[in-house]
């Protein structure tokens, strides 16, 4: 056991710790505090001697240096069991301090999700003696108790009750781990700041850092993984915008690991869109996409053209259900999730009438707010890292290749079809009649395949219609399979050493075809 006898308070966020120290103080622990937290047990009656009285040495520098001094972190690192160590806390009169309560300045909150802070502000509220506290006392974790959060006040409290004013050793281990954890996230958040700034000055093949490292906390624990035998946990980024860890979930069970992957799909493809867009998403790929004038519209177009491989998705919006819209969605039958902007109360009372259907709120998806985030991949051994997907496309440069021109309508057709594709797996074959899916397929090995597939999905809807490819066509073969379903207008990235070929089979079919010049695979 630790016994506890002096305790050092330096808390920027004071959330209990009048209550702690006023708990220290029936057990007859002493108080060493700093300015701040020296002010406010005071002024609550709680006897403390300030730092600066105890070191014999003011603050300066505005704050900036305070604890740094030989009499806190000697008393904090000094081994007990040591003679050496105790005969020099002796000769300089050093008292031993055997609980640390510190948390640190608030940087990762006051920089935020835009990284707009001015440098300078930024730069003071990089807390230097908070961090060093935390370290020396984690350190000599198995002489000295370190608190880094106030959640940890109340477990404290019991502890010292339950032993008399003592803590263990198994505990003081374990909330050395989390000061540690906590130092190492905040030196990530403030490294992340530093490189963010400096990323327009650095040249356009050194973006990416050399060391890489994921800020995140963890949101909570899954049921499990992706299948029952795995554990999961849910994490959030820090200090990184993103729509959906700032979900609220309104109703139905908790949200599964794959209820998320799906959902994340489903906000970052409705948002591509301003008119009502529904998209119904299986398996992180989506089977069914519409935008209309209104909402129960879209959802409507985008349920009824393939119900079997919607059946048990996960519906996105990119604004907020109405009752009407409810009400279709209730009577299309089984639905895991749903995830829009917002719901009525008719609405919600309707909803809610399903028992396990998980209803989400959510802001959609900020692309400016990723400008200086990377998608990242995990393989065995490390990790791949990569700019996101979110290209600003100038429809006026894409070619039309073939002798055959689109029409105004068909262009506004290729544009739905073309963004729809880019968040479909690849091999990515989506087609469309006017703003709605009316067949898609994405996942297969073989791209012919993939048009064979949604073709046959569309059926008589795809006479007439655009289809986008996520990739170029490798081969005229693809081109003959969507001329025998009566596609009328194609649009695709272009590059392969076949074009040519593509192109003859397209003007011999009296297909139109238009290339973007840009690929959008999505593995």
């Amino acid at each position: 056991m630790i016994k506890i006898k002096k305790a050092l308070l330096s808390v920027s966020d004071k959330t209990g710790i009048i209550e702690l120290a006023r708990e220290l103080m029936k057990l007859k622990i002493s108080i060493l505090s700093t300015g701040g937290t020296s002010a406010l047990l005071k002024e609550s009656k709680i006897p403390c001697v300030e730092i600066a009285d105890y070191t014999e040495f003011p603050e300066m520098m505005g704050g900036r240096v305070k604890t740094l001094h030989p009499k806190v972190h000697g008393g904090i690192l000094a081994r007990r069991e040591d003679k050496k160590d105790q005969s020099e806390l002796k000769k300089y009169k050093i008292e031993p301090i055997d609980l640390v309560v510190v948390n640190l300045y608030p940087f990762e909150e006051m920089v935020g999700a835009r990284r707009a802070v001015p440098l300078q502000e930024a730069i003071e509220q990089i807390d230097i003696g908070g961090v060093t506290l935390l370290r020396s006392a984690a350190k000599n974790h198995e002489h000295v108790v370190v608190v880094s959060n106030p959640v940890q006040y109340e477990d404290l409290v019991a502890e010292l009750k339950k032993n008399k004013g003592a803590v263990s050793e198994e505990t003081a281990s374990r909330w050395a781990v989390g000061a540690f954890t906590e130092t190492a996230s905040y030196d990530r958040a403030i490294a992340q700041y530093l490189a963010c700034r400096g990323t327009a000055r650095r040249a356009p093949t050194d973006i990416f850092p050399q060391h890489f490292s994921i800020h995140a906390a963890k949101v909570q624990d899954l049921r499990y993984g992706e299948n029952p035998h795995q554990k999961g946990a849910w994490y959030q980024d820090v200090g990184v915008g993103c729509a959906l860890p700032l979900q609220k979930q309104l109703h139905g069970k908790k949200l599964s690991f794959n209820n998320l992957l799906d959902l994340d799909a489903a906000v970052a493809l409705v948002s591509e869109f301003k008119e009502p867009t529904a998209a119904i998403i299986k398996h992180m790929s989506p089977c069914g996409v519409a935008q209309a004038p209104t909402l129960i519209q879209s959802f409507r177009e985008a349920f009824d053209i393939d119900p079997v491989s919607a059946f048990g998705g996960i519906i996105g919006f990119n604004c907020a259900v109405d009752d009407k819209t409810a009400r279709a969605i209730a009577d299309a039958g089984f639905w895991e999730c749903l995830i829009a902007l917002g719901y009525s109360d008719k609405a919600l009372g309707v909803l809610k009438q399903k028992k396990n259907l998980r209803i989400v709120e959510a802001s959609l998806l900020d692309v400016s707010a990723r400008k200086n985030d990377w998608d990242v991949k995990r393989i065995h051994g490390g990790l791949l890292v990569q700019e996101w997907d979110y290209l600003k496309e100038d429809v006026k440069k894409w070619k039309c290749v073939t002798r055959k021109k689109p029409t105004p309508e068909q262009q506004q057709t290729m544009f739905f079809a073309w963004k729809v594709a880019q968040f479909t797996r690849s091999n990515a074959i989506v087609i469309c009649q006017g703003t709605r899916t009316v067949g898609i397929c994405g996942g297969q090995p073989s791209r012919v395949e993939s048009v064979r597939i949604a073709v046959r999905k569309a059926g008589r809807h795809a006479v007439g219609a655009v289809l986008a490819s996520d990739a170029f066509f490798p081969m005229p073969d693809n081109i003959q399979v969507a001329s025998l379903a009566g596609i009328s207008c194609i649009v695709q990235p272009g590059g392969s050493i076949k074009d040519s070929e593509v192109i003859a089979k397209a003007d011999e079919v009296g297909i139109a075809m238009v290339f973007t010049g840009v690929r959008h695979f999505k593995h």
